[in-house]
């Protein structure tokens, strides 16, 4: 299948705004119509010198903070930590879900997000941005002609309207003091706020408004000497964020289809109940608003008109609230004085002789009046949601010409899910609309999860116009194969990287990561490459962005994968979110036996981890039924050979291995098998040879496999005794300047810590060198049960205890073996490093029976046994000690084990006592 060029005319789409809304929309273009293979051009129109920000995060003051926690702010749909996890890479390595981040910083990632969909979609999707501002729109035929400000135009096939919220509106201020240079109708404005900020200004400032605004704008005017009003027709300012979050709790009651008393009822009762069972509110509050929209869509008009009357102010100030950073700095400011709210609304104004205003304020439910002597009025009453009184020249034009009426309740606009129905009630043209200008239809339509939903929708929506418009021409094009014979959903270039990469990784052989990385890059749209790198990533530790590529793997099945490939990326997708991970990857083999790759993920070797049921009956199963489909390839033979001597057929699993290496002589599953052939029966000189001759017939990379294979062989050394091959080995091939992240912790440190146990002359080099070169979240925060056991080695030879602790509090709040192996493990281990050694002795005790359940293999596990021993002979429990050597003889012949025993104590020929 040669590389694929677009060949349908380019169609044009312009989006007018290129703040968070238009910034989210053009992300979504751009990635859909890449995965679509749709020759677009996008022009993004907006006067701002940076596309991402908009009002609300071109502010650079630190102080101004998201009113949401990161968790939240993703700006994709199926992606809920991207946000996260790009803070993570962009300075902020300990950033969490729960954190309230500076508004700034979300500018700049939406701004980097957009970057890199461009750099992607490159070759499908051209974006121009246009430093200006749409004042018109005209239709002629089914194309727009956009007027800008600087007197150009632009003709576009669809038009997305993201122009965000409206200005505040200012009807309310009396005209003296419109027409006053001392009040600040737009805050946000460049420099409306210098004069307030001058150096030695201490006026007093009235803000009209108690909202989110008011309270940044506070903040911002907040100084020494000057106190800052501020007046609503209620008076509240927002509530505050729980320090920690309680999960939201849905209404018992059904409320769809009440009118708005019966719902106000319902919600105080769902409250009250959530408020009693927790002692919070806020988890009622969160609770709705997955129906909000639903609900007030419900409503009549009375009854919407009457809630924004009535209850509008109550629901804004308890759900749109402040961050604990914020709230603290103001109420530190209410605590001083500084900050003074008040419940009523400007009555008059008038200009004292030194330009200062004096305003008086008529306090609600008092009949008072309270004069205040200020240098500035602020106008911080919130966006404008009438647009139908709008001044702007492109929707005053739309409204006139019959192209946009209002939307219910006067607010917004109307449209059938974002495109917008013109005068006489059709979506005929292809103009959307998101965000603020929904309001009326949704009520809830400015916070980032509403928008970014939308934002999908209006991309796929406009691509699906573009398509029926001009339909692409069907070509049948040959699909190429995998190594399997499998086909592919991509071209050649992209299917070669990907094919070398599958075998790299069949043969366990380091590299397999980059080549699906070139294959995703090659073809964005390519799912399989990218779920191969999620794979990869989660079972290999990789240096991947695994929930970022998972991401991109269903987005690209969802546009264009045949039935295994949706099969597949469903499996990896169960495997990595860990619901029903080995159901769905059996059943995605039951219908594709010769999946290669799902044959690897599913059965244990040298690379992935294979299913829960290990070595059992299912995995034997499924490696039998692919070998006996395809009996001409070597990759289900070395598999076989290594489930066997996982059983214990020794001589069966080697002859396998064998037959294996013959057909492939690359093949790092049927050396490994091999490995622990060879260790299980106490061949270790030949067998530490065997290894050594396969790492000198290639380049020594210190990749995932070679350096596991080092490993193997340096068990073998240590178990003959030879400390300075240990040392040579552990110099050239494991030591921190060769192995780095999950293997310098499954390997490096659990080699430093068996030669501690060892004993011996050999110094044993210290493991915080080794730590140095490992991530902190494979320390701290460990994805695997295998994972944590190999931290709490690796905590356990530096002598860290506190890490040990720390490991020890992450396995008891996870599931499964986390919890019931690891979390005992850190405890035993915390006792050995203070050579309590009883106390170890009794805990690693309790941890053998169970620990198979944190997966990896018997050489892998060993270290706990070997800790174990050497905890029982510090104790001086040598009868113990010398019932387990004696074992371990009966099962394999082991010079290490023999010598041990020689040491011990001789038995005591002592006559019992009475």
């Amino acid at each position: 299948m040669t590389r694929h060029r677009a060949s349908q005319p380019r169609r044009t789409v312009a989006v007018v705004g290129a703040g968070a809304a238009g910034t989210m929309v053009a992300i979504e273009l751009c990635g859909t119509a890449a995965l679509r293979r749709s020759a677009l051009d996008l022009v993004l129109i907006d006067p701002a010198p940076e596309a991402g920000r908009g009002t609300a995060y071109a502010t650079t003051d630190p102080r101004h903070r998201l009113n949401v926690p990161a968790g939240n702010m993703s700006c994709r749909a199926d992606e809920p930590g991207h946000f996260v996890r790009w803070l993570c890479r962009h300075g902020s390595p300990e950033a969490t879900a729960a954190d309230f981040v500076e508004r700034y910083r979300y500018g700049a990632y939406l701004a980097d997000t957009l970057g890199r969909a461009v750099i992607a979609a490159h070759g499908t999707v051209t974006v121009r941005r246009l430093r200006s501002r749409a004042t018109g729109c005209r239709w002629q035929g089914g194309t727009a002609r956009l007027e800008l400000a600087d007197g150009t135009a632009l003709d576009a096939d669809c038009v997305v309207l993201a122009t965000g919220p409206g200005p505040s509106p200012v009807a309310w201020a009396p005209p003296a003091l419109r027409a006053s240079d001392r009040f600040v109708a737009a805050p946000w404005a460049p420099g409306s706020l210098d004069a307030a900020l001058s150096t030695g200004c201490t006026d007093d400032v009235l803000l009209i408004g108690t909202g989110l605004t008011a309270v940044d704008v506070a903040l911002r005017l907040d100084r020494p000497g000057r106190t800052v009003h501020a007046v609503s027709r209620g008076g509240r300012l927002p509530q505050v964020h729980a320090l920690a979050p309680l999960p939201a709790a849905e209404c018992a009651d059904p409320l769809h289809g009440l009118p708005l008393a019966g719902l106000r009822a319902a919600v105080r009762r769902h409250i009250g109940r959530v408020l009693r069972a927790q002692g919070d509110w806020r988890p009622a509050l969160d609770g709705l608003r997955p129906l909000t929209a639903q609900l007030w869509g419900a409503l009549s008009a009375e009854d919407r008109a009457a809630f924004l009357e009535q209850d509008s102010t109550l629901w804004n100030v308890h759900r749109h609230r402040m961050p604990p950073v914020t709230a603290e700095a103001v109420s530190r400011m209410r605590r001083m004085r500084r900050l003074r709210s008040y419940a009523g609304q400007v009555a008059s104004v008038r200009a004292r002789p030194d330009g200062s205003l004096a305003v008086t304020v008529a306090l609600a439910g008092t009949g008072e009046a309270r004069e205040l002597s200020v240098g500035w009025v602020v106008n911080c009453t919130g966006p404008k949601t009438l647009l139908k009184d709008t001044t702007d020249p492109l929707w005053r034009g739309l409204f006139d010409a019959g192209s946009a009426v209002p939307g219910p309740v006067g607010m917004g606009v109307a449209t059938d899910e974002g495109r917008l129905r013109d005068a006489g009630g059709r979506a005929v043209l292809p103009l959307w609309t998101l965000g603020a200008t929904r309001r009326g239809e949704l009520w809830e339509t400015t916070a980032v999860p509403e928008i970014r939903v939308q934002a999908e929708a209006v991309a796929r929506a406009v691509l699906g116009h573009l398509s029926v418009q001009a339909p692409t021409p069907r070509v049948v094009r040959r699909r190429p194969r995998d190594g399997s014979g499998l086909p592919l959903s991509t071209h050649d270039e992209a299917a070669a990287a990907y094919d070398s990469g599958l075998d790299l990784l069949l043969k366990a052989q380091a590299g397999a990561v980059h080549k699906f990385r070139r294959a995703a890059r090659l073809d964005p749209g390519f799912a399989l490459a990218h779920a191969a790198l999620a794979l990869t990533g989660r079972e290999c530790e990789a240096d991947v962005d695994v929930l970022g590529a998972l991401a991109a793997a269903r987005r690209a099945a969802r546009e264009r994968a045949d039935a295994r490939e949706r099969s597949w990326v469903e499996a990896v997708t169960c495997r990595i979110e860990g619901t029903g991970a080995d159901k769905a990857l059996l059943r995605h083999l039951d219908s594709h036996p010769g999946d290669m790759l799902a044959l690897a993920t599913a059965v244990p070797g040298i690379a992935l981890s294979g299913l829960q049921d290990r070595g059992g009956p299912t995995a034997l199963r499924v490696v039998e039924r692919t070998r006996a489909a395809h009996p001409e390839h070597w990759f289900p033979t070395s598999l076989l050979a290594f489930l066997i001597q996982d059983s214990g057929r020794h001589d069966e699993a080697a002859a396998l291995a064998e037959q294996a290496l013959a057909a492939e002589p690359a093949s790092g599953h049927a050396l490994h098998t091999l490995a622990h052939v060879d260790y299980a029966c106490g061949r270790h000189r030949s067998g530490r040879d065997r290894i050594d001759r396969w790492l000198d017939s290639r380049p020594y990379l210190g990749g995932t496999h070679d350096t596991h294979l080092a490993w193997h062989a340096a068990l073998h050394e240590l178990a003959l005794g030879d400390e300075a091959a240990v040392r040579r080995r552990w110099n050239t091939q494991l030591a921190p300047a060769h192995v780095r992240g999950i293997r310098a912790l499954t390997e490096s440190c659990t080699l430093l810590w068996r030669i501690r146990l060892a004993g011996g002359r050999w110094d044993v080099p210290p493991a915080d060198d080794v730590l140095d070169v490992v991530e902190p979240d494979l320390l701290e925060r460990p994805a695997t049960a295998y994972t944590a056991l190999h931290a709490a080695i690796a905590f356990a030879a530096a002598g860290d205890v506190p890490g040990l602790r720390r490991l020890h509090a992450h396995a008891r709040s996870a599931a499964g073996a986390r919890r019931e192996v690891v979390a005992p493990l850190c405890e035993a281990l915390e006792h050995f490093v203070e050579e309590r050694w009883g106390k170890a002795a009794d805990g690693l005790e309790t941890v053998i029976p169970v620990l198979g359940g944190v997966g990896g293999s018997d050489p892998q596990r060993e270290v706990v046994d070997e800790s174990l021993l050497y905890a029982l002979i510090a104790a001086g429990r040598h009868e113990a000690a010398r019932a387990r050597l004696e074992e371990r003889l009966d099962r394999a012949p082991s010079p290490y084990d023999q010598r041990r025993l020689a040491l011990l104590p001789p038995r005591s020929t002592s006559p019992p006592g009475p």
